[in-house]
């Protein structure tokens, strides 16, 4: 009842409503220790750093105190600290009882079991990771991934077979897992995978931006003779040695290296077969299309030569543009030199053009040119009559080819050798590299044609012979040869006359001088526009005969005597 004792007061109108916004003073005292977990040992969480202190860090994880961790776990390789104040990191409860008022945390062991996780998640995912090479070892490579230990076989390390892995030891490189065993803390991982993969990727991007006539930077990967391979990004092209310049280019490594950047054309792509075909020089201008503004006929110009042939050299006016000089176009001299005797490659020559056809992509050079022609200037040089010297050249069936100056070449035809001799080939009587005396005998420099003589040198012995003789003259003469008609005489040196054997006497008793001897002919013929001379040995018999006549007449007359008589008498004495 109301009033009793004991009984509680009854409460006001609004005091319960009262009452319950008044605070409770035990609330905020259990809010204080239940926003605390429980801990346990091996747990990981996720602390702030609150304070690096001496030789520990303090760190606030959520719990009713803070824990410690030690510092040397915050340290760097070269002894640096690597946390401040307000800082988020992973760590470990050890032990989950407090001393001295903290939990005891491990950074370290938190980020290794953090870096399992991920590894795990790396190795189902197939994800790359980025590992520091440690150290040579048996087998391969150790590898440190986030503070794990990995183990690289070395037939992982590269896309070819490494046989140095020294050269790895410090580098960061990236990595796919191939192996992981958490429980007895293996892993194993492949860089090859991981460039293989890379370089997959890269291919497939590459291969997507590729089209005919695009332009792309790539880089030298390897260089042949038949030209250089380069990496577009995981996709190779090849750069023929002909569309690396405009120029000529014998062997890629004149122009390019290894590791050398490139801005390359794609001339050709077959993305089924992913061959690409790749061009430098198609970036430029090719100045074929334009090189008769440069290079008209008749104009003179400078190039180096660059291929020396037994045909000719040819010559490079400039980078892409060559033109032939053709080996008659070299020496005005008609004496067959090789191109190798004039110029060599490498050097800086003078040249005329003498024809161009851009289509065809063709220069004729020439070099003689420069100077002038020999042959046009020989009349004022070189008059009919005039005595040369030259050196024996070449010999043909039909006469010998003298030089009498550089570029000018005269011809000894077989019969202006001698007049003499009887030559069948001019090897009887000169040499090739002879040197020789002879008479101009003709000019005709719009033909380049020289004639010369060398029996001209001496009197025509011919000429003489028939200037000193005439018919009926006796002559002496040596038997030189026998026919079937008679016998040739040589009544002078290299003049020889026939006997007919109509004017050798038959009489018994009678016997003609043999072959070598020498005997008496009567000239019963002279012929001096053919050059024939009739011999008789009957006319030198009836010449004594008349002459002994006449000498038996004398003596009749002076003895009052006959002529038989005195016949009679001659022949008595001569018995």
């Amino acid at each position: 009842m109301p009033g009793m004792p004991g009984t509680p007061p009854a409460p006001s109108p609004g005091g319960a409503a009262a009452a319950a916004r008044e605070p409770d003073p035990y609330a905020s005292l259990m809010d204080n220790y239940t926003h605390f977990s429980t801990l346990h040992s091996g747990e990981i969480r996720q602390g702030r750093v609150l304070k690096v202190s001496g030789e520990e860090v303090i760190v606030d994880i959520g719990y009713k105190c803070e824990g410690l961790a030690p510092l040397e776990q915050f340290r760097d390789p070269w002894g640096r600290v690597r946390v401040e104040p307000n800082d988020v990191i992973d760590v470990m409860v050890e032990h989950a009882a407090e001393v001295d008022g903290y939990v005891r945390l491990s950074h370290e062991k938190a980020k290794r079991l953090r870096m399992w996780d991920r590894l795990e998640k790396a190795f189902l995912e197939k994800a790359t990771l980025m590992a520091q090479v440690v150290e040579r070892v048996k087998g391969g490579l150790e590898v440190d991934i986030g503070g794990v230990k990995a183990f690289l076989p070395g037939s992982q390390t590269d896309m070819r077979p490494t046989h140095n892995l020294e050269v790895w030891k410090d580098q960061e490189i990236p990595v796919r897992i191939i192996k992981l065993n958490r429980k007895r803390g293996n892993v194993v991982v492949s860089r090859r995978v991981a460039m293989e993969e890379e370089i997959h990727d890269r291919r497939r991007h590459t291969m997507e931006g590729l089209s005919e006539g695009a332009v792309v930077q790539g880089v030298v990967k390897n260089l042949t003779d038949y030209g250089a391979f380069i990496d577009l990004g995981g996709v190779d092209g090849l750069l023929h040695v002909t569309d690396i310049s405009h120029g000529r280019v014998n062997h890629p490594s004149e122009v390019l290296h290894v590791g050398d950047p490139v801005t390359v054309k794609v001339l050709k792509f077959d993305k089924d077969r992913e061959r690409v075909s790749l061009g430098i020089k198609q970036l430029h201008p090719d100045p074929w299309e334009t090189v008769s503004e440069r290079y008209p006929a008749n104009t003179r110009a400078f190039g180096r030569v660059m291929n020396v042939t037994d045909y000719g050299a040819f010559v490079e006016l400039e980078p892409g543009v060559e033109g032939l000089i053709h080996v008659s176009e070299m020496t005005w001299s008609k004496r067959t030199k090789h191109p190798s005797k004039i110029v060599k490659s490498g050097d800086q020559v003078e040249v005329v053009v003498l024809e161009l056809h851009p289509k065809e992509r063709r220069i004729s050079l020439g070099l003689k040119q420069l100077e002038p022609n020999p042959w046009s200037t020989l009349s004022g040089r070189y008059s009919i009559g005039s005595v040369v010297e030259g050196r024996v050249r070449n010999l043909t069936e039909f006469g010998a080819f003298v030089e009498i100056e550089d570029g000018i070449d005269g011809l000894v035809h077989i019969s202006d050798i001698s007049w003499t001799k009887h030559v069948k080939h001019p090897s009887e009587a000169l040499k090739k590299g002879q040197k020789v005396q002879a008479v101009i005998l003709r000019i005709d420099a719009e033909n380049r044609r020289l004639s010369l003589g060398i029996k001209q040198l001496q009197p025509d012995a011919w000429e003489t012979f028939f200037q000193t003789h005439k018919v009926g003259d006796h002559a002496r003469g040596r038997v030189t040869r026998r026919a079937g008609f008679g016998i040739f005489v040589e009544v002078a040196e290299g003049v020889e006359g026939l006997c007919h054997n109509s004017e050798i006497p038959a009489e018994e008793g009678f016997e003609p001088p043999a072959d070598g001897q020498e005997g008496n002919f009567k000239i019963i013929k002279l012929n001096p526009a053919e050059k024939k001379i009739g011999l008789s040995l009957r006319g030198v018999l009836e010449d004594e005969e008349r002459t002994r006549l006449e000498q038996y007449s004398q003596l009749a007359a002076t003895a009052g005597s006959t002529i038989e008589e005195a016949l009679s008498y001659k022949e008595r004495e001569e018995k």
